[in-house]
């Protein structure tokens, strides 16, 4: 392998060797739901356009979707988390159950209401996005539950993802256990962040905030993309003080059209390009890329292969409209169209 590319053969044994790999997943569960429809019109109301109702579907978000696109490439994956006592949660436990994920990790609990997402699309277009969730912390009972039960699972997993999405469920301690259940067991420990949120994110496997996030956390004004990743002063800055504060043994900085930056205490940033061709909906695509990123790792790629797989997998979720997954089809496919270039 030279550059960001990967011989055809490797490709096809690192997607096969997927179904050999189980991976856990930890974090905030909600259920995305969508409203699809048509515009034809202004409102006569209020300048907005009025949407014609067509259908209505419901899949996993948040950290459920990492759980779904695990299973989706062919791995096997159980979800942690907590939902409401509430019919949005059981629909989501159900299509959760559905994809191919082991649920019974899931805690219902009545001090919170499941978090839905609802999304109207019309002519593909994202119109407006309605939110109703639970924010604060879970309870300590609840936290130690999900440790415990976590704890419980990991000698027969490879890999543990956490999904902060900012309601709640990752908390510090929580956080604080499963890195030392880990480093005991030596799993490979994958974190999404959420920077509304000031967590220790110290001595993580691996990060993967996007460009916003990645700033933030540093504590650091974004002045915008004035230069490629690579001559991106303010992003190399923003990078060398989340290496240096946390110490992950890698970060993965998705950059949305200019693709990513894997970033190694020590090493140059390795910048690689996009190869998204139309992009409909960034929906998810960040759960496209930790689920994608992790289980290439476990299943023994090296980080910059396991780059590149996420990379195509990305480019593959961004041109379908709504919270989407890659199935190990679509991703050759995305290889072969590439000749195996990223």
């Amino acid at each position: 392998m030279s550059g960001s590319s990967i011989p055809p053969a490797r490709v096809r044994d690192l997607v096969a060797a997927f179904s050999r790999v189980r991976v856990l997943v930890v974090g905030d569960v909600m259920l995305d739901r969508f409203v699809w429809g048509t515009v034809n019109r202004i409102s006569p109301e209020a300048p907005v356009p009025v949407v014609e109702f067509v259908r209505e579907s419901a899949m996993p978000g948040g950290a459920a979707n990492v759980a779904r696109n695990l299973t989706a490439l062919g791995a096997g994956a159980a979800m942690f988390g907590v939902v409401g006592p509430d019919a949005a949660g059981r629909e989501l436990v159900r299509l959760l159950g559905d994809s191919g994920a082991d649920c019974s990790g899931i805690i219902r609990t009545r001090d919170r209401m499941t978090s839905i997402k609802t999304r109207v699309i019309a002519q593909q277009q994202q119109v407006v996005r309605v939110d109703r969730e639970s924010r604060g912390e879970v309870a300590s009972a609840i936290e130690t539950r999900l440790l415990r039960a976590v704890q419980g699972a990991l000698s027969e997993a490879d890999a543990v993802v956490v999904g902060d999405y900012g309601k709640g469920t990752v908390t510090q301690n929580l956080l604080d256990g499963l890195r030392r259940a880990c480093r005991e067991r030596g799993r490979w420990l994958s974190l999404d962040p959420k920077p509304v949120r000031r967590l220790d994110l110290s001595g993580l496997s691996l990060i993967t905030p996007n460009r916003k996030e990645a700033f933030e956390l540093a504590g650091m004004p974004d002045p915008g993309r004035a230069a490629p990743p690579l001559k991106d002063s303010a992003l190399l800055a923003a990078v060398g003080r989340l290496l240096e504060q946390f110490s992950p043994a890698l970060l993965l900085v998705t950059l949305g059209e200019q693709g990513m930056l894997l970033c190694q205490r020590g090493q140059t940033p390795h910048h690689i390009p996009t190869v998204a061709h139309e992009v409909f909906d960034v929906s998810g695509a960040g759960d496209t890329v930790i689920a994608t990123f992790t289980l290439a790792v476990a299943a023994g790629a090296s980080p910059l292969e396991a780059a590149i797989l996420s990379n195509h997998a990305a480019g593959v979720v961004v041109g379908k409209v709504g919270t989407a997954v890659v199935t190990p089809q679509e991703l050759l496919a995305s290889f072969r169209r590439r000749g195996g270039e990223s």
